[in-house]
């Protein structure tokens, strides 16, 4: 077979050399040790938490190392495309706080090294399969559909592993050139495949094993593809396996993240990245994302688990900086630890190390979330959160947006009640927890949501707000307002202080906080909250006196 008057009959059109896209993407100026990393998604219309999560280690390890950091959208698979996936894609990250330095943006490309779509690369996908037919690497397959699916019934039958291999791809690797120019002539479809030099006949302790040092998972070894896999498709397109290989060499990627469920496709890379004589990056497989399930671990689902869509934390509100720091605490083993040492340091100190990663699956737990979203949302400044709560509200409750946006001063109060002092409440997570924590300061959401405590009937509540809505100072300090409800208390028959009750039940009604739960219940609708009288000097006299008022009535 003349290879070379093959290639030319497959890939007329195709005139450029692989030393063409050498001499046009050359490796990279960048800083000994720098790492070039890319998040490579297709434009499906969903995007995941499995994206964010891959794409904080690309992120990390790139500019930790004063690398690059690119996007590439993998949209070769038209069927699957969705018109604005990519603006979806970008902005979702953004919010995040995940920046490309190079790739794919809103409106064009950004960087040297593109295309950054692939469906615009197709003359370079081309010419190296046409390299590859030249060297007798990679060969035209004309079996059709019923032919495909006869040969996986055999198999199937036989307990045979399913593919183009051996006897199987015999008849398309045998073909003449006379034979294959016929088919071309006759318009026959074909698909270009790798003629892989694996032998599926060997035995098992013969077959050549592959051996790849993983930044995550260590040394791996595994036998050799021995697939004759399809590299083009019908339509000129490449499958994913053949443009990665291309285009992480050519956009000169450095370190490959990616998860778990691609390490059964490591042997067909590695053969690819041989035969087109390009070197190994560093490939890093992340652990897959798990939840608990009524004890048992499996698999985050996009049909159960609304929480894997980034739409979720956008929708429900969550800080960016909160969704970051818990990701650290599953990505790296030693974050946690290095939190407590740094309390008050930023998140990009922390040295992060594909060595701490680990292996197994990652779990995934919405609680542990919301503790750190806690944690993180006390630290930031009550401006900083008024924004973020202002920005959230206008795209996703708009109905609330008057309330916030005419009310600055009064929602920054708000927001920054009870987080001074030594323990500050940690009350806040999300920001449609947040506004429906603090709801009762806004008299058409404030509603009576608790139960007044059984141990004060109704006409002691009654007399009880009489009673504190004639004593109210609205000028009282801290101290003198709760000498009053002391008063109340003790005048009333209650203990003036909890342990006396619990001592003696039977001399008292109840003690000085079932008498205050009523107070706050009526100023506040629920049982729990901040302080009663810092949420008092922030409502205002007025509206104060008003809902005790109606309380009473």
């Amino acid at each position: 077979m003349d290879y070379n008057k093959l290639a030319e009959l497959l890939f007329p059109r195709i005139d450029k050399s692989p030393e063409y896209y050498q001499k046009k993407f050359p490796e990279r100026n960048l800083p000994d040790g720098a790492m070039v990393t890319r998040l490579g998604p297709s434009p499906t219309g969903f995007i995941h938490l499995g994206n964010l999560y891959g794409a904080f280690v690309d992120e990390r390890l790139a500019h930790q190392s004063n690398g690059t950091f690119y996007l590439r959208i993998e949209d070769t698979d038209e069927k699957r495309y969705v018109e604005g996936a990519v603006e979806t894609i970008i902005t979702s990250l953004r919010f995040f706080g995940i920046n490309f330095d190079e790739g794919a943006l809103l409106n064009g490309e950004k960087g040297n090294y593109g295309p950054y779509f692939q469906s615009n690369r197709g003359k370079i996908y081309q010419c190296f399969a046409k390299e590859l037919v030249k060297k007798g690497l990679a060969y035209p397959c004309f079996l059709t559909e019923a032919e495909l699916s006869e040969i996986r019934k055999s198999q199937e039958s036989a307990k045979e592993t399913t593919g183009i291999y051996g006897k199987y791809a015999e008849k398309s690797r045998n073909l003449s050139y006379e034979d294959i120019e016929s088919n071309i002539k006759n318009n026959k479809p074909y698909v270009v495949r790798l003629k892989s030099s694996g032998n599926h006949n060997m035995p098992s302790e013969k077959i050549r094993h592959i051996e790849i040092d993983d930044a995550i998972r260590g040394k791996l070894s595994m036998p050799e593809n021995n697939q004759d896999v399809i590299i083009l498709k019908a339509n000129g397109i490449p499958t994913y396996h053949f443009a990665h290989v291309i285009d992480d060499h050519f956009m000169r990627t450095t370190h490959v993240v990616r998860g778990e469920e691609w390490l059964m496709s490591l042997p067909i890379h590695v053969e690819l990245f041989e035969k087109l004589g390009f070197e190994i990056p560093v490939y890093c497989h992340t652990a897959q994302l798990l939840k608990l399930d009524n004890g048992n671990k499996r698999k985050l689902s996009k049909r159960k688990d609304p929480e894997l869509s980034l739409d979720y934390y956008r929708q429900e509100g969550y800080h960016p900086q909160a969704v970051k720091e818990y990701l650290l605490t599953i990505l790296n083993s030693n974050f946690e630890e290095w939190r407590i040492a740094n309390p008050d340091a930023s998140i990009d100190d922390f040295k992060f190390t594909t060595e701490k990663m680990s292996s197994g699956g990652a779990l995934f737990d919405l609680n542990k979330l919301n503790d750190i979203s806690k944690d993180v949302l006390v630290k930031i400044p009550a401006e900083e959160l008024y924004s973020f709560l202002l920005n959230w509200a206008k795209e996703f409750r708009p109905e609330i947006l008057s309330l916030i946006e005419n009310n600055k001063e009064y929602v920054t109060k708000i927001l920054d009640l009870g987080r001074n002092g030594k323990k500050p409440r940690k009350d806040l997570i999300y920001a449609k927890q947040i506004f429906d924590f603090i709801s009762y300061f806004f008299d058409d959401y404030f509603i009576i949501k608790d139960s007044i405590p059984k141990e004060v009937n109704d006409e002691d509540a009654a007399e009880i707000l009489r009673r504190y809505l004639a004593s109210y100072n609205h000028s009282d300090d801290q101290s003198q307002w709760f000498d009053k409800i002391r008063s109340i208390a003790e005048e009333m028959g209650y203990a003036s202080k909890p342990k006396d009750f619990k001592k003696n039940p039977d001399q008292y009604k109840g003690h000085v906080g079932h008498v205050s739960t009523v107070i706050r219940i009526a100023i506040m609708g629920r049982t729990q909250s901040p302080d009663v009288w810092e949420i008092q000097q922030i409502l205002g006299e007025k509206r104060t006196r008003e809902r005790l008022e109606i309380m009473i009535k």
